[in-house]
């Protein structure tokens, strides 16, 4: 095959017309919106970043704007790519000589610094945007403007096509991220065939990442890109890349002992080279993180304990009201209501205690309670918190926060559980915001009877006869009917349709638990429409992959849920039997490890055995949504912070986003009318067909 060059002149001309009113349209669009603003703003400012979308929208604003009428800001991460700093240093220039201010804002720190403070950014923690490009831009124009409260509109280079997300955006909105800040999108309905031609019509700079296969300009290690972008940033910036790449290898904790080390150094590699660092979602991974700050309930008070605290919690509650003490007794004067607390200093720290019923009465004030405390813990002065002041009244000095004449508007509060910080290091309990239930009524489905081998070679084995034929004791027999009624193997003590399919591929084949797995978390396909089962829930809402956990270890983490010691204690235990059945032996769903007289639990990532157990999950995961997850991309699979009621398939399999493209193509090159699957420049989009995931089990049985 022999590739021709495209005929750029030519294309150019073909499509004059065409860019001409593309171009006009957008012309159009930033004039009537400055028309509109120009009297009322402070700032307008064009964020430049070095890509092609941006180089075409600052060419458009020249075009469109008299010079002096704006500003070009270049938010400085520096992780940018080599060649995009060439792009900026002669944009730079050519703005200077065109009498437009050009400016780069940038963090104090820089990302080694950074890196090492916050840990990794992640798909779920990307405090990256926030400290090194949107809080030092918000800064730098407060400083040019010597305004505080400046009020600005910036012109974005965003396009509709770019992601799902993106494409619900709007042409005009105000941002989210930045206080004060007005944004427009000029090109948001362009392509990138629009853009390049645009580029080419009018002979403007092309940077030179774009050459060397890179669909975007961005940061060197960003934990949103693919492993294709990753491929071709590796051949282009390799040397560039490797400090990142060390820093992720460095900060991940591997859980294991001095005499694994050849282990310990395996699993930093395939933690970086697999993706598990993209999937970080708190500190848990870092490697001597300790938690600073320590919760719990106490005869109906709240305690808080902070351990190696950061910050000064007293300049922090300014934030919320006019503090008073006497001693270790203080109170808080919030919009007229006295709220009494304690706080007894310890040798590294302080316990704070208040009642928590106080907290339920004063809802919106025990909200931020909580955050002050988190932000006191962890703050390191990035600044954040600065930024979203409105009003100047939070400022760092040296590192240390100064707070002065504020309104208590909680601006400094609307950030990932109000620290950065906090968010990237702390070390939950659980992940994930998963709604289970948490009774030991509800959630103890096995007591100390979890399925056993035997048993379920006696089921499958005499098959119906086993309801009236078996040596089970009472509750042996309850717990283990329910454990099958859970699977779909059993509806009102018969040997279920589903049943006989398992026993037709073999009870003991990964496809069968594959299945039977999916069941379990989502809830059974037969009539009897089961919820899901809380306890499996549980296991794999709550227990990291390949994370060792001791028994007393889990056993906390679910008393801190109200669940009774005894049945607490029955809830690991049982994890040990299911371990020991087809769900750990041949799915590899978990594991149990020993060390001299101790036990550890770890859940593992299961087979999916086919992907066709793979598409039967994702509709089993959209049934239990409620439809919700009809269309739906990876990330939004991949995001912990989102609210459901069931557990995402990437936390059910253990898999990356990464991971799951290639067999989600594979389903949709054999079956489109079940699954539409597009992955174009690291962005995706999933749609399931009008099937249900019975209709799905069918598929599975003619295969």
């Amino acid at each position: 095959m022999v590739l021709e060059p495209i005929d750029i002149l030519s294309m150019v001309q073909k499509n004059a017309k065409f860019l001409e009113l593309l171009t006009v349209s957008a012309q159009q669009l930033i004039l009537e919106t400055y028309e509109r603003f120009k009297d009322t703003l402070d700032v307008f400012h064009v964020a430049f970043s070095g890509g092609k979308d941006s180089i075409v929208l600052l060419d458009l604003v020249k075009k469109t704007l008299p010079a002096g009428s704006y500003v070009v800001i270049f938010a400085d991460t520096g992780m940018e790519f080599p060649d995009t700093y060439s792009v900026i240093r002669q944009v730079a220039a050519e703005c200077k000589a065109e009498d437009i201010p050009f400016y780069k804002a940038k963090a104090k720190w820089n990302p080694v610094e950074s890196w090492n403070s916050f840990g990794p950014p992640s798909c779920h923690l990307r405090w990256c945007c926030y400290v090194h490009k949107s809080a030092p831009q918000t800064l730098l124009l407060r400083k040019l403007l010597k305004k505080k409260d400046y009020t600005g509109l910036d012109f974005v280079g965003i396009r509709g096509s770019e992601s799902l997300a993106r494409s619900e955006y709007r042409h005009l909105c105000y941002s989210k991220k930045q206080r004060g800040q007005w944004s427009l999108n000029p090109i948001l309905d362009w392509g990138a065939a629009e853009v390049w031609l645009y580029i080419f019509a009018n002979e403007l700079i092309i940077n030179q990442a774009y050459k060397k296969g890179n669909a975007r300009a961005g940061c060197l290690l960003c934990p949103m890109s693919g492993s294709l972008s990753n491929y071709f940033r590796c051949l282009s910036y390799k040397r560039d890349m490797e400090p990142y790449f060390n820093l992720v290898r460095d900060t991940y904790d591997t859980h294991t002992e001095d005499w694994e080390t050849d282990k310990a150094q395996a699993l930093k590699d395939s933690y970086l080279h697999n993706g598990g660092w993209r999937a970080r979602r708190n500190g848990r991974d870092l490697v001597s993180n300790q938690n600073r700050v320590f919760s719990r309930l106490v005869d109906g008070y709240q305690i808080i304990e902070i351990h190696h605290p950061q910050s000064d919690w007293r300049e922090w509650f300014k934030t919320l009201g006019t503090l008073q003490n006497d001693g270790e007794e203080y109170r808080v004067v919030v919009k007229g209501s006295v709220i009494p607390f304690t706080v007894q200093e310890l040798e590294h720290g302080y316990r704070v205690k208040i009642e928590s019923q106080l907290l339920k009465v004063h809802k919106e004030f025990g909200k931020y309670f909580r955050l002050l405390f988190y932000k006191a813990a962890y703050c390191i002065g990035c600044r954040v918190c600065e930024s979203n002041c409105p009003f100047g009244a939070l400022r760092f000095e040296e590192g240390k926060v100064k707070i002065e004449n504020c309104c208590q508007c909680h601006k400094c509060y609307e950030i990932d559980d109000g620290c950065l910080v906090y968010s990237s290091m702390h070390m939950p309990l659980g992940t994930g915001v998963i709604k289970v239930g948490t009774s030991d009524k509800s959630l103890n489905t096995f007591a100390d009877h979890a399925p056993k081998i035997e048993w379920l070679r006696l089921f499958f084995g005499t098959k119906q006869k086993f309801f009236t034929d078996h040596n089970l004791g009472p509750m042996m027999i309850s717990k283990f009917k329910r454990f099958l009624s859970d699977a779909g193997l059993n509806y009102k003590n018969n040997f279920t349709e589903f049943a006989k399919f398992v026993s037709s591929v073999g009870w003991e084949s990964e496809l069968a638990w594959g299945l039977i797995l999916s069941n379990l978390v989502y809830g059974s396909v037969d009539q009897s429409k089961r919820a899901p089962n809380p306890q499996m829930a549980w296991y794999t809402n709550f227990m990291d992959l390949e994370h060792r956990y001791a028994r007393e270890e889990l056993v906390g983490a679910l008393k801190e849920l109200g669940i009774s010691d005894k049945d607490a204690a029955s809830i690991v235990k049982a994890f040990k039997r299911l371990a020991a059945t087809p769900l750990g032996t041949v799915l590899n769903w978990g594991r149990v490890e020993k060390k001299g007289k101790e036990e550890y639990l770890v859940r593992t990532a299961p087979k999916w055995g086919s992907p066709l157990v793979l598409l039967y999950s994702l509709f089993k995961f959209a049934e239990a949504m409620g439809g919700e997850y009809r269309a739906f991309n990876l990330g939004q699979l991949a995001d912990p912070t989102a609210e459901r009621q069931a557990v995402s398939p990437l936390r059910l399999w253990g898999a990356t986003p990464a991971q799951l493209k290639a067999p989600l193509l594979g389903l949709n090159a054999r079956y489109p009318e079940y699954i539409q699957v597009s992955f174009t420049h690291d962005l995706d989009s999933i749609n399931l067909g009008p099937q249900s995931s019975a209709q799905v089990l069918e598929l599975i049985q003619e295969v």
